[in-house]
Order: C-alpha cells, then structure tokens, then sequence
C-alpha cells in the first residue's frame, strides 16, 4: 500500500492537531521504546545486585483460572531450564474494573484454554465447567501447603488436573498425601497475593514477574525466556527452543476449491488491532479466504472501564508483540471519542469505493505507529489520501451518522459468539456455517491452523 511521509506533513505545513495530542506521541514512543526498556532491565538488574538476591520470577497463580493451569504444567520445566528463583503466590479472580464481563471471561478462557492447549503441548480438558466452589476452596488449601513446602512447582499441575475434571475424590486423595493449609492461613494468603501483585502492577493470574515486567502465562514465555537467556541464565544443555511457541505454518498450504469467509471484528482505538491488521490480510492473501470487516465501538466507549494498570500492561505487552511480529508501534495519539466516530462517519464511504480495509489499517497506523491526530481534518485527510481516497470526495460524508446501527449489529453477532473483545475473529466455511471463532492477535495461528485442517 502506498504510504505518505511518516510525519504527515510536507514543508511548511501546520503541525496537526493540539498541543496535547502533538506531545503523547512522543511521551507513548519513549515510555515503549527498546531503548527505554533496555535501560529498565539494566537499571532492575544492578538493584538485584546491590540487595544480594538471586535471580526471582514471582509467579502469581488463581487456582480457578484456566491459563494458571496452563501455566502451572510448565513450572518445572522452567526452574529446570533456568538459574532463577520461581517464587508462587496465591491471587484471587480481577477486581469487576479489571473484568468488567467477567462471566463471559470465564467462560470464555475455559474454552480458549483447551482450545490451544494442543498446539502448545499442553493439556486442558474440552469438557471443562465452572469448578465447585468448595472444590476450588480444597485446591487453594493444597497449593498453600505445597508453598510452604516447596513443592509448588510440581504439584501445581496435579491440583489443577483434579479440579479442572471435577476430581473431587481426586483432591481428597492430594489432601491425604500432602496435607493441606489451615483455611485462616490460605485467605491470608491470597489476600497478601492479591495486594503484592496490585503493588507491582496487575490483576490477572498465570503472571509472571520478573525485574520490572509482566509476562502473562504460557502465551508470552517466550518474552521472559529471551531476556533469561540475555542474562546468561540458561543452563547447560537446555535447548534453543522456547518452551512454548506458537505453530509456524508454511507459506502455502494444499491446492483447493472450498473458500472460506473469516469475519474480522475489529476496532479503532485496539492496540492489539492494530498490529495484528496487517497479519490478517496476509492470511487472507495466501489462503483461499474471503475477509468480511466487522468493526465495533471501542469498549471503553460502550461503557466498559479499562483500568490504569490494565492500559500501560497492554502497552508494554503489545509493543513486544509488535516487534516479534515485525510492525511498528508506539507513537501512539489516542483516537477516543470523537476521533473514532468522524473516521466510522467515513467507513462506509470508504467501503463503496473498495477501500473499507485500507482505511481501517492507515487509521490504524497513524494512531498507533504514527502518532498523527486523527481528531483534525487534517489527519483524517492524510489517512484518506493512504488509503487511496479522494478528500473532496470524502468531505461530503464526514460526520453523517447511520453507521451507528451496522456497529451495534457487529456488536450483537460477537456477543452470539460468546466473545465481546476486538481483535475477534469467526471463520465460516461452506455455505455460511460456522467453522470457529476466538478472540486475540496471538490467537491468530489457530485460526490458520483451523482453515488448514478443513482444507487436508
């Protein structure tokens, strides 16, 4: 696609936008630059030094949260691989502001954690369902007791086993061979869990933390893996491959005449969005798939909270994630508000020319790669022209309503899906049936994985 100067602006033009929108740009590009993050580790690591401590990951685990079980079945592994201290903590479920769907959520990371749990060598029963609270309340006792024993890392996964296959006579058999924590003494410890990870800055479970960073359960090993190893923390012997990786596929898959049809629920203010855009048309280029654009409202501007902690953890993690996947982030001007809705007031114009996915993407990129302020005229007029529309003939259209309701539509098929987040994507195959659904720019590969395996 054709691209204008990255500034967005020739010689004598006027800066866009305010001054305020001007000056985050700069601020987001240094607080998610490489050079920023180098200098945190460096700095982290000569306070390590100075206190005497070893090399520590804290692992905050819920004993009732899918992704922990994921996690728990690579601790061993990990401490294995690695000259660190792994230090486990109980934590209890995010606060409402944190999860503001929270039955959805759940029901959700049930499903997605069998779903992968194949492809990354891990197990997670398919049939899994809410787990009994008195069940869940035996396991935290066990894991407590393991703490304090030191056996944490290898009986994670046996607790979890039980509780995820509704094992009750399973825990009763844990409960008799190790014993288990005095009740007073688990919520303790939980609740001291609870406020440790909030003091460093989460709300999730499944994280590790290390020097500074969060790395959130199986899906970003990877991460903490490569600054382990920067370390010289790898010991002898251990392998070059991470312990968890996403499938790689090759370039072109078998010859064949079925096409599929893959909705891309996405939106404008999504950093995640953002970086993966590019991977989804790649996709849809070298398979034989047919992209249906499905935008929706940002959350926060459907009423969903997204706290602080929450916004700078995504942040950080999505410019990690951008630069593994080889795309620009961080010079990020927020387009909230009314900068979303003027750049919706153009999509369906943008669409009847056959430019709806150009404009979407050079929105995207000049939000979050480019920092332009999308809120002027003047940067809606830099994305139209690299999209590859004419301004003049875009004026008209600026700021009309009736794209309002094809949102909320979009909004209404994601929720049937089970899903409510962006960037979501349903597969259909067929005649129009339902193939597969999931929810995440790292959920991309099984969306890949699921049109290769219909195709043989």
């Amino acid at each position: 696609m054709r691209r204008a100067p990255v500034n967005g602006r020739g010689k004598g033009e006027r800066p866009l936008g305010t001054i305020s929108r001007r000056v985050s740009p700069a601020v987001a590009a240094a607080l998610t630059s490489s050079r920023t993050r180098t200098l945190l580790r460096i700095v982290a690591e000569a306070r390590r030094r100075l206190r005497g401590d070893p090399h520590r990951i804290v692992y905050f685990h819920q004993a009732d949260d899918p992704y922990s079980h994921l996690a728990a079945q690579i601790l061993d592994a990990l401490g294995e691989r690695y000259d660190v201290v792994l230090e486990p903590a109980l934590v209890g479920p995010p606060s409402d502001t944190a999860a503001p769907e929270r039955e959805r959520l759940e029901a959700f990371a049930r499903r997605d954690a069998a779903d992968v749990a194949p492809g990354y060598g891990l197990s997670f029963p398919a049939t899994a369902r809410v787990p009994d609270r008195s069940a869940v309340r035996l396991a935290e006792r066990l894991l407590e007791s393991a703490i304090a024993a030191g056996s944490f890392a290898r009986f994670a996964r046996r607790v979890g086993d039980a509780l995820w296959s509704a094992d009750a006579s399973g825990l009763e058999a844990l409960a008799k061979e190790t014993g288990i924590a005095d009740e007073t003494r688990t919520r303790s410890s939980i609740e001291e869990g609870n406020r440790r990870r909030e003091q460093l800055g989460h709300y999730l479970g499944a994280m590790f933390h290390y020097g500074g960073e969060w790395y959130w359960g199986v899906d970003r090993l990877t991460h903490l893996e490569r600054r382990l190893r920067a370390l010289g923390l790898a010991r002898p012997g251990v392998p070059g491959a991470p312990l968890v990786e996403r499938p790689v596929f090759p370039d072109r898959p078998p010859a064949s005449k079925q096409r599929f049809k893959l909705e891309f629920y996405v939106s404008l203010r999504s950093p995640y969005t953002a970086i993966v855009f590019d991977r989804v048309l790649a996709l849809c280029d070298r398979l034989p798939v047919d992209l249906v654009l499905r935008p929706v409202l940002p959350m926060v501007m459907r009423g969903l909270p997204v706290p602080a902690a929450k916004r700078l953890y995504i942040t950080l993690d999505t410019k990690r994630e951008a630069e593994d996947a080889g795309v620009a982030f961080g010079r990020v001007a927020d387009p909230v508000g009314r900068p979303v809705e003027r750049a919706f007031s153009l999509w369906p114009f943008a669409r009847s020319k056959g430019r709806g996915a150009e404009w979407l993407r050079e929105f995207l990129v000049a939000s979050f790669a480019d920092g332009i302020d999308t809120g002027t005229d003047a940067g809606l007029r830099l994305v139209a022209e690299r999209a590859g529309l004419e301004w003049d003939d875009a004026l008209p259209h600026l700021d009309r309503e009736g794209w309002r309701d094809e949102l909320e539509g979009n909004r209404e098929r994601l929720l049937a899906l089970g899903l409510w987040g962006v960037p979501s994507f349903h597969l259909l195959a067929g005649e129009g049936e339902s193939a597969y659904s999931t929810w995440g720019q790292d959920r991309l590969w099984r969306v890949e994985a699921e049109i290769r395996s219909r195709i043989g």
